[in-house]
């Protein structure tokens, strides 16, 4: 069931972020035709631009960090033995959990409401700015959501002396093969 759960928001965020890197991608070919070809650039074109790519950024740590592709100088950890490993892991995870908990999302539902009550208008858009940082508290949500999921996963796997196997290190020439 919890599979599920997550499946389907891994799904609804990925395809959120495709949607927003088309809509980013036409935007940008369209200030640039408009700039390059009609001299006359949109006003609003830039600000989309801008919103966009802040969603897209901030939805996408969670996509990444949901994959196990976040980034992660991991070559010392690697070397690790299993145990020590897993234990650095769920100490990162705690980590991401208190970080996106107290930075992102009760942070930025208290810059959204403030910005909000503020009555704050893009200039290009004309939108309220408050809707723009939402993308603070939502993808604060995925992340503390996605850490916890890491987190059980790595507590059952300790508990349960459950190890992966060790994973062979590959020489300079097996790395450029590998790719």
């Amino acid at each position: 069931m919890l599979k599920t759960i997550k499946k389907i928001l891994d799904r609804t965020l990925e395809t959120l972020i495709i949607v927003s890197m088309a809509f980013l991608t036409i935007d940008v070919c369209w200030q640039v035709f408009t700039r390059l070809v009609l001299k006359k650039p949109g006003i609003w074109t830039e600000e989309l631009a801008t919103f966009l790519i802040i969603w897209v950024a901030l939805l996408g740590s969670a996509v990444a960090l949901s994959r196990g592709a976040h980034l992660g100088i991991d070559y010392l950890v690697g070397k690790f033995p299993v145990r020590i490993r897993l234990c650095t892991e769920i100490f990162v995870f705690l980590c991401i959990v208190l970080f996106s908990l107290c930075v992102m999302v009760i942070g930025g539902m208290s810059l959204v409401l403030k910005t909000l009550a503020l009555g704050q208008i893009s200039p290009g858009l004309l939108i309220k700015v408050g809707y723009v940082y939402l993308a603070l508290p939502i993808s604060g949500f995925f992340l503390v959501l996605y850490s916890v999921i890491g987190l059980v996963e790595r507590l059952v796997e300790l508990v349960r002396h459950n190890y992966p196997t060790q994973q062979k290190t590959l020489s300079a020439d097996e790395q450029v093969g590998a790719y």
